[in-house]
C-alpha cells in the first residue's frame, strides 16, 4: 500500500515508529541505550502531562476553536486541589472534585465567551488565561496547600516502566474516541468544525457544542493540575504555567494530524502525538543536545509534519471529480 493511500492516523503512527527507530539508533551510536528503563520511565512520565491537555486541546480544534488558557487552568486546579486537601488524605475526593469542578467553569467561561459572544478563540483564552495569571500572581505568591501522600502516588508510582498518570491518560484517550466516534455531540463537534453554518442549518446546536468541547477541554486541563500537584506535593502556580505547556498540546494535536481549520482529525493521531514529542524530548536528553538546537530540531519536524499533511490534503482534493457521475453538464455537453 502507498503512503498516498494511508489516513493520517496510519501515517502519523508509521511515523511513531520511525522516530522511535532512528532514536534508538541515534542513542545506540552515541553509546546510550534508548530502551533502558530509566529511559522508557523518563519517555512514558512525558507524555502523561502534555496528553491530559492535548486531548483536551482536540475538541476544542476539532470545533475550529482553540484553548490558550489551559496552561493557566492547570495552574489554577492544582492551587485548589492542594489547597483544599491541606494535607488531609479524608479530603481527596473534595479537593480532586473541587479542582476539576472550577477548572469545568473555566471552560464554561471560555465557551460562553466565543460562542455565545462572538469573540475570536485565541483572543477570548488568552484574556482569560491572563485573568487567571494575575489572580494566582495576586493571591498565591509562592506554593501553597498540602498533598496527602497517599495522592502524591498518582504522579509518582508506576506499573512496570509505565507511570500511572500515563494509564489514566491512554484511558481518557480510550473514552475520548469512543466519544468522538459513537455520540451524537461527538459527530456534532466535526460537524461544527467543519462548516458552522451548515451545521447550524443541519439543526445541530453549535453553541452547545462549543461550550461542551471548551467544558471538556478545560476538565483535562484540571486533570493535568491534579498531575501537577501529585508531583509536586503542593500548588504550585508558577511552575505550572511558566512551561507553556499549551503549547505543547497544540503541537502534538497538529502533529498528530488534526487540522487547526477544524472537522479533521481526532484523539488516536494525538496519543501518536504527544508520544513522539515525548520520545524526542528523551532522544535530546540522553544525547544532551543543546537546548536552543532542540527547539529547532521539534520546531522543524513539525513544520514538515503539517506541511506533509497539507499536501496530502490538497492532493486529495485535487482527485476528486469536479462534477457529478450523472446527469451534468459534463454528461449532457451543456456548457
Amino acid at each position: 500500500m502507498s503512503l498516498r493511500r494511508l489516513d493520517t492516523t496510519a501515517l502519523i503512527y508509521l511515523a511513531l515508529a520511525g522516530v522511535v527507530a532512528i532514536g534508538g539508533i541515534a542513542v545506540a551510536i552515541d553509546g546510550g541505550n534508548l530502551f533502558s528503563t530509566a529511559n522508557l520511565v523518563d519517555m512514558f512520565t512525558r507524555t502523561s502531562l502534555t496528553g491530559f491537555l492535548a486531548l483536551g486541546m482536540t475538541l476544542v480544534i476539532l470545533c475550529r476553536s482553540l484553548d490558550l488558557s489551559v496552561g493557566y487552568t492547570a495552574a489554577l486546579a492544582s492551587m485548589v486541589a492542594a489547597t483544599t486537601m491541606d494535607g488531609d488524605p479524608n479530603r481527596i475526593v473534595l479537593g480532586a472534585l473541587a479542582a476539576l469542578l472550577v477548572a469545568g467553569l473555566v471552560g464554561a467561561a471560555n465557551g460562553a465567551i466565543v460562542s455565545f459572544l462572538g469573540v475570536n478563540p485565541f483572543i477570548a483564552t488568552l484574556g482569560v488565561g491572563l485573568i487567571i495569571k494575575g489572580y494566582l500572581d495576586t493571591e498565591y505568591k509562592g506554593p501553597a496547600g498540602l498533598v496527602p501522600t497517599a495522592f502524591q502516588q498518582f504522579g509518582y508510582s508506576r506499573i512496570a516502566f509505565v507511570p500511572v498518570s500515563t494509564l489514566v491518560m491512554l484511558a481518557l484517550a480510550a473514552a475520548g474516541i469512543w466519544f468522538l466516534r459513537s455520540t451524537r455531540t461527538g459527530h456534532h463537534m466535526y460537524a461544527v468544525g467543519g462548516n458552522i453554518d451548515v451545521a447550524r442549518m443541519s439543526g445541530v446546536r453549535t453553541k452547545s457544542t462549543l461550550m461542551t468541547a471548551h467544558i471538556l477541554c478545560g476538565m483535562f486541563a484540571g486533570v493535568a493540575g491534579l498531575l501537577l500537584a501529585a508531583r509536586f506535593g503542593t500548588g504550585s502556580a508558577t511552575e505550572a504555567y511558566s512551561n507553556l505547556y499549551e503549547l505543547d498540546a497544540i503541537a502534538a494535536v497538529v502533529l498528530g494530524g488534526t487540522l487547526l481549520l477544524g472537522g479533521r482529525g481526532g484523539i488516536a493521531g494525538t496519543v501518536a502525538g504527544v508520544l513522539i514529542l515525548a520520545v524526542l524530548d528523551t532522544v535530546f536528553n540522553v544525547m544532551q543536545i543543546n537546548p536552543f538546537a532542540k527547539d529547532v530540531l521539534r520546531g522543524a519536524i513539525i513544520i514538515t509534519a503539517v506541511a506533509i499533511y497539507a499536501r496530502r490534503q490538497l492532493s486529495r482534493t485535487a482527485r476528486r471529480p469536479r462534477f457529478a457521475a450523472a446527469g451534468t453538464a459534463a454528461d449532457t455537453g451543456r456548457p
